[in-house]
């Protein structure tokens, strides 16, 4: 069954005091991107938690946002000496007369080489892993979940788009037959009605008119038209319930469709089928504009 790019996870734990929130959120996109925010201790985990969203999902705008408070004393340490000179530097600048200024300590220790980040060793790198992964794990089956229902009701619309686009094939097919045969009469009756017209009574040369016909014929057939649209609509239908990622596969055929009911428009020269035509290009607009939602 196909499956919606569009879906949404979350996950919480607390561990050791240290409270976890993560969120997934994907949105339609031709590729696999992902945006990955991790606190700054965590970030050397990206690549990993890259590699655990591609393993579930095959494309879309993937973002995964990883939130951590902590309660108890912070693991972050202050360099004292990088902290007195950026002081230092400061108060040896000169200052107008007219300007003010205070020292804001706060904002001086968010400068590079303040606060320095702990130290992990592996142990605690495979501690904070296990919570991490476990986290995305969690957010991305629910993830999954979502997209996996609204790729259902996503299926169940491109289905009935293609019943209602073979309904009016089969109505073209039908019709398709006649075309030729409405022509030859009113060529028939056309030609007859210029002989009498004229003074001299000529007789109607058969084998010309045949000819004429058969060229027409050929002209208007659109029976191969016909049978790989409907090949297209076979093809469509098994890819809406394969187990693999179709999108691609699925907004490549609606663009194959939209182009054998274009030639069939042209080639028929029939207004019945022509507005059938334009019943069938609206539904394969759908298709395709649907088709952007599938993985």
């Amino acid at each position: 069954m196909i499956l919606s790019m569009t879906g949404y996870g979350d996950s919480q734990i607390n561990v050791d005091g240290v409270s976890y929130s993560l969120e997934i959120r994907s949105v339609n996109n031709r590729y696999f991107k992902a945006l990955i925010k991790l606190p700054e201790h965590l970030q050397f985990f990206e690549s990993e938690a890259e590699k655990l969203l591609r393993a579930r999902m095959g494309r879309g705008s993937v973002s995964c946002v990883l939130r951590v408070r902590n309660d108890t004393a912070t693991e972050y340490k202050i360099n004292p000496g990088a902290l007195q000179d950026y002081v230092n530097q400061i108060c040896r600048v000169t200052l107008p007369e007219t300007v003010h200024a205070t020292l804001d300590l706060g904002s001086v220790a968010a400068m590079p080489g303040v606060c320095q980040a702990p130290i992990i060793d592996e142990e605690v790198r495979n501690k904070y892993w296990k919570v991490v992964c476990s986290l995305i794990e969690e957010a991305l089956g629910k993830l999954v979940e979502m997209r996996r229902v609204e790729g259902a009701a996503l299926c169940e619309d491109l289905l009935a788009h293609c019943a209602r686009t073979r309904e009016y094939l089969a109505g073209i097919s039908e019709r398709a037959p006649e075309i030729v045969q409405d022509y030859h009469q009113r060529l028939q009756t056309r030609v007859q009605m210029l002989l009498n017209e004229g003074e001299a009574k000529i007789e109607l040369d058969q084998d010309a008119l045949a000819r004429e016909i058969a060229i027409y014929a050929e002209r208007c057939d659109i029976s191969e038209e016909i049978t790989r649209l409907t090949s297209h609509l076979d093809q469509f239908c098994q890819l809406c319930h394969s187990r693999e990622n179709t999108g691609r596969k699925l907004d490549f055929l609606a663009q194959e469709m939209l182009r054998e009911a274009n030639t069939i428009g042209s080639k028929s020269n029939d207004a019945q089928i022509a507005r059938q035509v334009v019943e069938i290009k609206g539904l394969i607009d759908r298709l395709k504009e649907q088709v952007q939602n599938v993985e």
